[in-house]
């Protein structure tokens, strides 16, 4: 299909449930960048619960309008006098961490996901449902090799906070890991963990989804609420369900880390203290990445062939993806080919 002469993006206009419309597919202008960012062509965009969450109202509207999206892969077409480290025709990734202040106590000691202004790419500016967007250049990712697009779009936000979420589940070297939930974020950080010489336990409802775990090295793949073979020195939640919570917790061995991976959780039952805490077992959440955190987990994907696995979708099928996403209908990650070019 043939690149429209009217640039489009999929709008948000009043959040709700899928079935109300909230998503909207409208031309709009060009956008121009800023002084410090780049102008970037979309080719491919990635489908996010994230983006879930902002079309239905689980998260608060921080923009009216906004256009979602944050797993975005481009080619630099342009840049404001203050932007560096791009030339035109450069491949860059855009991820949801857009801007920090820099001078707060948080940015200064290296946890620049905590800063109290921080803005993020499809929610706070427009994002990547687009066929243009901007970035600054400073939050903007140089992008390995050996990649197709499509590929590299779940990298940027799935496997970025995959990655970190697998930091803070501090996972013993040749440690026990459950994962679950097992979309898009968790096939990923699942090989990162395998490749660190984890054992991975995975839990999750859909059976698609355990046969991929199964395929891809884990040890075991039972139900969301079944336990795992053996006691977990680690675990990752990345299902946005707080009934899990408990189950995953009970499934640590002692001193354990459980660590939160979604911007977005049901509500936590209540904890029982001596079945779900006592012994030393962590409960933490995993809040955005830092700049570094995703330059640190590209240099892995570029020494570690990570197996990227893609439902495709037409960019005109946005609110289609959201709708299979939100039904576990999607294998793996779903992407938004917004280039028609990028098509196979």
């Amino acid at each position: 299909m043939a690149r429209s002469e009217e640039p489009r993006a999929w709008t948000v206009g009043e959040p709700g449930p899928l079935t109300s419309g909230p998503l909207s597919l409208r031309a709009r202008p060009r956008p121009s960048p800023g002084a410090d960012e780049l102008l970037v062509r979309v080719l491919v965009s990635g489908v996010c619960r994230t983006d879930l969450h902002i079309v239905e109202g689980d998260l608060p509207v921080r923009k009216a309008g906004v256009v979602p999206g944050h797993e975005v892969i481009g080619e630099v077409v342009g840049k404001g006098p203050d932007a560096s480290g791009f030339e035109e025709g450069d491949r860059v990734g855009i991820a949801w961490l857009r801007s920090t202040c820099g001078s707060c106590p948080y940015c200064r000691s290296g946890r620049e996901n905590l800063c109290p202004t921080s803005r993020y790419t499809g929610w706070d500016a427009d994002g990547g449902y687009a066929e243009w967007t901007t970035v600054p250049s400073e939050y903007a990712y140089h992008l390995p090799t050996g990649y197709s697009d499509e590929e590299l779009a779940p990298l940027l936000c799935a496997g970025l906070i995959g990655y970190r979420a697998w930091k803070r589940a501090r996972v013993p070297q040749g440690g026990r890991l459950g994962i679950y939930g097992f979309g898009a974020s968790a096939h990923l950080t699942a090989q990162v963990a395998l490749a660190h010489g984890a054992t991975v336990h995975v839990l999750t409802r859909s059976e698609a989804a355990r046969a991929l775990a199964l395929d891809l090295g884990a040890a075991s793949a039972g139900g969301a609420a079944d336990s795992p073979p053996e006691p977990l020195d680690s675990a990752v939640l990345f299902a946005p369900v707080g009934d899990l919570v408990p189950v995953a917790l009970e499934a640590l061995d002692r001193g354990g880390t459980l660590a939160i991976a979604g911007i977005h959780l049901s509500d936590v039952p209540v904890l029982d203290y001596q079945r779900h805490l006592f012994f030393e077992r962590t409960l933490c959440s995993v809040t955005a990445n830092t700049r570094l955190d995703g330059q640190d987990f590209f240099r892995f994907a570029a020494s570690n062939r990570i197996r990227v696995t893609t439902t495709p979708y037409r960019f005109e099928e946005a609110d289609r993806a959201l709708s299979d996403l939100e039904a576990d209908r999607v294998r793996g990650a779903a992407v938004l080919r917004v280039d028609s070019r990028t098509a196979s």
